[in-house]
């Protein structure tokens, strides 16, 4: 029994080196795994359901909300040491009425500890100018205009009692990247370095996200709808891009 002390003295350093170098390995610089993008859309902390449900704007006044979508696009991963990851030909379109848009597979990532992560809400000029394209970019998809070689990057229909517009609608296609209505946003975020985003070969991290509709409706400026129920780019585009880039988007936790 008094040699067990002496054992354990001996096997901790070997444990902790195997783990030491099982962690290496995992991480290691040369390798790539995936991780997951995942959207959950609401109205101010309720459940977004097109059609159907009656929302409160911050002015108080009645909404329905029909379509939403919005591209998210140029992801950017970064470490503490300040080295970042540009995922290329990043360009993802997100559709409230496509429950699959909602949850997006990111591939051939380099493993490692990431703590923040950025994106464009939207997409960016280059893209605008290079005319109809493929893929989540397609004018299929109902997002590019193509009077104006452009494309919308946040769209958002429904109703409200009180619009002035005929049948009552809501129509808010917010894009343009030429100043001044420039609508181009980016959302940023850290992530808490306890948890950061851990990328490895053995899992499938998931970063889960909370999208508020309602937030083109506050935040810079609180929209009526009796004024603003109408717009598709302009001067009005640029009051809706600022709100929703303060509050689109929130990450709310991570499953690594």
């Amino acid at each position: 029994m008094k040699l067990l002390p002496y054992l354990l003295a001996l096997l901790c350093p070997i444990i902790l080196l195997s783990s030491c170098k099982k962690n290496e390995e995992e991480i290691a610089t040369d390798t790539k795994s995936s991780f997951t993008l995942e959207f959950e859309h609401q109205v101010n902390g309720a459940a977004l359901n097109l059609n159907t449900t009656t929302y409160k704007n911050a002015k108080g006044e009645d909404f329905k909300i029909n379509v939403f979508k919005y591209y998210v696009s140029n992801v950017k991963l970064s470490k503490t040491d300040g080295t970042t990851y540009l995922v290329p030909e990043s360009y993802f379109l997100i559709d409230e009425s496509k429950p699959s848009s909602k949850l997006i597979t990111v591939n051939n990532v380099p493993t490692g500890d990431y703590t923040k992560i950025e994106y464009t809400i939207g997409v960016d000029y280059a893209r605008n100018f290079a005319g109809a394209q493929t893929g989540a970019l397609d004018p299929v998809n109902g997002m590019f205009w193509t009077w104006n070689s452009g494309y919308i990057f946040v769209k958002l229909e429904g109703t409200s009692p009180q619009s002035k517009a005929q049948n009552n609608a809501l129509t808010f296609h917010i894009g343009g990247v030429l100043d001044p209505n420039n609508t181009i946003r980016t959302y940023v975020t850290e992530i808490n370095s306890a948890n950061p985003l851990r990328i490895r070969t053995d899992s499938k991290p998931d970063m889960h996200f909370i999208v508020n509709a309602a937030s083109l409706f506050t935040g810079t400026t609180d929209v009526s709808f009796t004024t603003l129920n109408f717009t598709m780019g302009g001067a009005n585009s640029v009051i809706v891009a600022d709100n929703y880039a303060k509050g689109m988007f929130r990450l709310d936790h991570i499953h690594n």
